[in-house]
């Protein structure tokens, strides 16, 4: 455990950053046979993609969902150059108004993608408008305001909508019944982001060895966005301190230098951890004194912290709120004093 860290603001955060936009036009894989990991996800989408060419029809509305950084949107990319077909990039955010939509969904030709990140994002007038193209491919638009108003409908060619988010809760159940096809992408294993991080850093023309990858792997919170950032600012360590390979103490000094302990915990999970433990006695507590807590957005523990700290054990989420689990007061040597009481 670290009990101060000195960490690069949001080296660990899953979200999207804007030194990641290189790395994603670098290392996005291209096929279904380089992206790594999500077996069980990939063999299905590759048979549904034959059917839907052997029958020369759209494939299927397709949801992706899960924590951020783990590939939606590069599966999206992939998917739509295994139809042949081209894929329209938008988000849930960007599309305010109906008739954003309708000139998106009026310019696809047949059988294209339209990709819409955050989609639960939506507002309700855009979404309402999309359940008719999603089930009949016909929009209705208003032509002229007022008492000359008239609506018409349109017919659009068949496309397919892939729609990714990482809250499912947040989809209302008429757009979610809406996907033929709703898949859930897992954090990755180590071993295979140690495949992802030497693919990388073969792209990349650094060099770096089994142990050193392995290194950076447990530590990357099983998401390749992190992993990726992880290995470029090991480079950099390796460059100037050694002689530009990247090994096992070479990774765990320039870990150790961003913040982040074996665990893969950064100063933000130690935060939360702590006044967890230590302002509210394990909990349960909401989220929102969470974040009064540590001076942080009870969104931003939401999704972008609480996912891995969830998944490896330190708490759990309750009706209640959340609470620490013992692996938590284990990790900041503080004796669980409720579990100390229930074996008295």
């Amino acid at each position: 455990m670290i009990n101060s860290f000195n960490s690069e603001k949001n080296i660990t955060s899953p979200q999207k950053l804007e030194e990641d936009k290189q790395n994603d036009n670098n290392l996005r894989p291209l096929s279904f046979g380089d992206f790594v990991g999500q077996k069980d996800i990939i063999s299905n989408l590759e048979i549904y993609i034959k059917a839907a060419k052997k029958r020369g029809e759209a494939l299927d509305h397709v949801l992706l969902f899960g924590p951020p950084g783990l590939g939606k949107t590069t599966l999206a990319n992939i998917i739509s150059k295994e139809l042949n077909v081209n894929i329209k990039m938008s988000s849930g955010p960007i599309l305010d108004k109906a008739g954003d939509l309708a000139g998106i969904l009026t310019n696809l030709e047949e059988k294209d993608v339209l990709f819409i990140d955050e989609i639960h994002r939506l507002n309700t007038v855009v979404e309402e408008y999309l359940y008719s193209a999603m089930e009949d491919y016909i929009i209705d638009i208003m032509i002229d305001k007022g008492p000359n108003a008239r609506s018409i409908q349109l017919n659009l060619n068949g496309f397919t909508l892939i729609g990714a988010t990482t809250k499912l809760g947040n989809l209302t159940s008429p757009l979610r019944e809406r996907f033929g096809v709703i898949l859930r992408l897992n954090f990755y294993s180590d071993k295979e982001l140690i495949d992802i991080i030497t693919r990388s850093a073969k792209l990349l023309n650094i060099k770096i060895d089994l142990d050193g990858a392995s290194e950076i792997a447990k530590r990357s919170r099983g998401t390749p966005r992190i992993a990726n950032r992880i290995l470029k600012r090991a480079r950099d360590f390796a460059e100037v301190k050694a002689d530009g390979k990247i090994n096992k103490q070479i990774a765990s000094e320039a870990l150790g230098k961003l913040g982040i302990d074996d665990n893969g915990l950064d100063n933000m999970d130690f935060r939360i951890l702590t006044a967890l433990v230590n302002n509210f006695k394990g909990g349960p507590v909401g989220l929102d004194s969470i974040g009064v807590a540590i001076s942080e957005n009870p969104k931003t523990v939401e999704e972008v912290y609480e996912p891995y700290l969830i998944k490896e054990g330190y708490i759990q989420r309750t009706s209640r709120g959340r609470i620490a689990l013992d692996k938590a007061f284990k990790y900041l040597n503080i004796e669980n004093e409720t579990q100390t009481k229930l074996f008295k």
